[in-house]
């Protein structure tokens, strides 16, 4: 949402300083130099990645144009779900989970936003099963760590990819501009005011390639790395919040030690945070 308004304050400020002091909107209509531009970029996009890099880039940058899952209420949802899984495991024991893995019993203890997220609930799960076949927590720390680090360096390779195309775009504006100069040295004998014409859409190219770059592409690019750092945050609680319940921490103990991994604007208040546990049994 805060992208779309970025770019309307973006458009609105350069289109009214524009017409204030006297410029003429049209001559900013330039298609071909767009063409030219957009689709030297994107074809650079495409040569330079992989398919499933431009996959991620594509569903990276239009997951900006809405919020961002990884809110208040989805913690709160996260810390819950754990409270009552390590309470499942205090009463039933730690072979209760195979119902948790299996399905049946899943929206039982996981709530909706944590099950939304179905790369999330393959980490809960596939780290479930492990502690199922005993394995040691140095052994489970370790592993995750390791899986953690791979997710870190795959989410990475779409923001790289947007932001290569952002640093290329001035210079397939100056691309754009210097194919319109080439145009108009061709074009020297027609009267001054159509050449003039012929100048002004060279140059709008340089300015478009600068504007598509600063103004477009690259706020999404951070907006990407902004959004990926709090989805590896929440990796990281629910790390922590699977380390405890191997250690055979109590349910409380094993909800403070992820509550303490949550950045503070999105980190529940304690008191928050009982009243709806209480309210859940």
């Amino acid at each position: 949402m805060f992208v779309i308004i970025g770019y309307v304050v973006i458009i609105g400020a350069l289109l009214g300083g524009f017409i204030a002091s006297g410029g003429h909107v049209g001559v900013l209509v330039q298609p071909f130099e767009v063409l030219i531009i957009l689709g030297a970029a994107f074809g650079a996009f495409i040569c330079g990645n992989s398919i499933d890099i431009v996959k991620g880039a594509i569903k990276g940058a239009t997951a900006t144009l809405g919020n961002s899952p990884y809110n208040k209420e989805f913690y709160m949802e996260l810390l819950l779900s754990f409270n009552a899984l390590t309470n499942k495991i205090r009463k039933e024991g730690l072979l209760s989970l195979e119902d948790i893995i299996d399905e049946p019993q899943i929206d039982t203890i996981f709530l909706p936003k944590v099950l939304k997220d179905h790369h999330l609930m393959e980490f809960i799960r596939d780290n479930l099963r492990l502690m199922l076949t005993g394995v040691e927590v140095m052994a489970l720390e370790e592993l995750t760590d390791q899986v953690l680090e791979t997710h870190h360096e795959d989410g990475h390779a779409p923001i790289k990819a947007v932001q290569g195309v952002g640093d290329g775009l001035p210079a397939f504006g100056i691309v754009a501009a210097v194919l319109g100069v080439v145009h108009t040295m061709e074009s020297v004998g027609i009267p001054p005011a159509e050449l003039g014409k012929l100048i002004a859409a060279a140059l709008v190219g340089t300015f478009l390639g600068i504007l598509m770059a600063y103004g477009f592409v690259m706020p999404v690019a951070s907006v990407m790395q902004q959004r990926f750092e709090a989805g590896s945050n929440a990796y990281k609680c629910v790390q922590k919040g699977l380390l405890c319940t191997a250690k055979g921490m109590s349910p409380t103990m094993t909800v403070e030690y992820m509550r303490a991994m949550i950045t503070s604007g999105m980190r529940p208040d304690f008191f928050e945070l009982e009243a709806q546990i209480k309210a859940r049994k």
